[in-house]
């Protein structure tokens, strides 16, 4: 490790909340019935084509490890095995997944055997489709999630109704920043020290927790401003933050201005996210869960709403209670 790498510490991930800090204390993933995930897919396998499409629900078990036991029982490349977006481990998830199979010979005892060697997944349905899926491709995610143990403060009720009225930041959760913020290490000796990380997976997540971080760090300085869910400088972009790359930024004068100041000391992340090909684009700052709906019976709250793709329900939670995680690192996007 050279000196440059041994100096970087990860930035803060304190973010300020919108809403006036938690409003409860409460017990998260107890077990992985605390947190359900159903994938909207948005369109329904159209029957016919070279990919087979399977839905699984999955308790205990994370969406990269079970795409790479469909690859091996299916004889064919990981690249080959699609889906819409990663699933967290700690939970009870359902999900699909494209296989590319021209042909469609004994898919269901092909399925029955593989099902047979999981104790924890289920085939919900298949069918066939002319394309792979991709990522971000699917409508949205359902969520119902149970905090237990809850202590509440007075104001819970009207957070909940805030919550549903008027939304959260779009914040990229802890998540995406690895554990401790280990990915925005990674980060800093790459684009700071100019250590070369050889590990593409680490490169990968390096990358993608450098851009979320400067979309955080323009969200976080709009919530303590008190305008991050309204229009500024008359610029009907200023409702949505930078996701940092190349081009020409997309925001108007005035908040490109405002955007780099609040990134003042990242040149160098800007730079090194342009020269790794990422792309000017632009990211909602208001997250507004849809069909959000709640239910209380004693010290237990369960939660029902839904959210677009790549949002994080944990950025939901923290605008409503402080979280005691029982199941370690929380959710992925999907």
């Amino acid at each position: 490790m050279n000196d440059s790498s041994e100096r970087f510490t990860p930035p803060s991930l304190d973010f300020p909340y919108a809403l006036g800090g938690p409003a409860a204390l409460a017990d998260f993933r107890c077990e992985p019935e605390d947190f359900i995930v159903d994938e909207d897919l948005g369109f329904s396998p159209e029957g016919f084509g070279e990919h087979l499409l399977v839905q699984f629900q999955k308790r205990g078990e994370n969406t990269g490890w079970l795409a790479q036991q469909l690859a091996q029982a299916f004889s064919v490349r990981e690249m080959d095995v699609g889906f819409c977006g990663l699933k967290d481990r700690n939970a009870l998830t359902s999900q699909w997944f494209s296989l590319y199979l021209p042909k469609s010979e004994n898919d269901g005892e092909k399925l029955a055997q593989f099902q047979a060697q999981q104790s924890n997944i289920s085939l919900l349905a298949q069918s066939r489709h002319p394309r792979k899926l991709r990522r971000g491709q699917h409508r949205g995610n359902h969520f119902h999630i149970t905090l237990k143990n809850v202590q509440q403060k007075e104001e819970l009720t009207a957070r909940l109704t805030a919550v549903a009225e008027t939304g959260v930041p779009n914040y990229f959760g802890e998540q995406r920043f690895g554990r401790g913020g280990s990915n925005l290490y990674w980060a800093g000796l790459w684009f700071e020290g100019g250590e070369n990380i050889r590990n593409r997976s680490k490169r990968v997540m390096a990358q993608s927790a450098a851009r979320s971080y400067l979309f955080n760090k323009v969200l976080a300085e709009r919530v303590r401003l008190g305008d991050w869910n309204a229009i500024k400088f008359d610029d009907e972009i200023s409702v949505s933050g930078p996701l940092w790359g190349r081009g020409r930024p997309l925001a108007g004068e005035s908040l490109n201005a405002f955007e780099a100041e609040q990134l003042a000391g990242y040149e160098s992340w800007m730079l090194g996210l342009e020269h790794v090909g990422s792309l000017q684009e632009r990211r909602p700052l208001v997250l507004k869960p849809e069909n959000f709906q709640w239910t209380q019976a004693g010290d237990v709250l369960e939660l029902d709403f839904q959210l677009p793709p790549g949002a994080y329900a944990t950025s939901v939670l923290r605008e409503i209670a402080e979280l005691q995680n029982k199941s370690g690192p929380g959710e992925n996007p999907g």
